[in-house]
C-alpha cells in the first residue's frame, strides 16, 4: 500500500483518547485504609475531604508516576460486596524486600512472592477492607505480550 494512503494511528499520541485518572475504592474504615496505602505502601496524600469532622474521602498519589487512588468512606447502611470483582496491581522493583517490610509492619500476605508462568513475580495481599492487591515486578516484560 502506498504511504500516502496509510491512515496514521492516533494510539499512543497522547493528544486523543482516554487517559486513566484514578481508581476509587470504598472503605468501612477510611483512616485504616489511608494508613495502609500511605504509611505502608508509600502513597502520598494529595487531597482529603471531611464532613462534620469525619474523614470521608482521600486521594493519594503513587510513590512513582502520576497515578492516584481515591478512597471514599462507605455510606452508612451500605456493605462491601463479598465477591472479588477487582484486583489492583502495584509494581515494585524489589518485591521480596517490600513484602518483608510489609510483614514486619504486621501485614499478612495472602501469597509470598512467586514467579508466575508469564514471567512476572507476584505476591498478593489485601487492604483493610479486603480489596485484593497484586504486588508484582515485571521489569522489561511489563508492556510486552506474555509468553507462556
Amino acid at each position: 500500500m502506498p504511504a500516502k494512503n496509510k491512515k496514521k494511528s492516533k494510539r499512543g499520541t497522547g493528544s486523543e483518547g482516554l487517559e486513566f485518572n484514578h481508581a476509587m475504592l470504598y472503605a468501612k474504615d477510611l483512616v485504616a485504609s489511608v494508613h495502609f496505602y500511605a504509611d505502608l505502601l508509600g502513597f502520598r496524600l494529595v487531597d482529603e475531604f471531611r464532613h462534620d469532622g469525619t474523614l470521608v474521602y482521600a486521594r493519594l498519589r503513587s510513590p512513582r508516576g502520576n497515578n492516584t487512588i481515591a478512597i471514599h468512606l462507605l455510606e452508612p447502611g451500605k456493605v462491601l460486596p463479598d465477591y472479588e470483582g477487582v484486583r489492583l496491581y502495584f509494581e515494585v522493583k524489589n518485591l521480596a524486600w517490600f513484602c518483608k517490610k510489609l510483614e514486619a509492619a504486621g501485614v499478612k500476605l495472602d501469597a509470598q512472592p512467586k514467579m508466575m508462568p508469564w514471567g512476572w513475580m507476584h505476591a498478593y495481599v489485601r487492604d483493610p477492607d479486603g480489596h485484593e492487591l497484586s504486588l508484582y515486578w515485571a521489569g522489561s516484560k511489563r508492556l510486552k505480550k506474555s509468553e507462556l
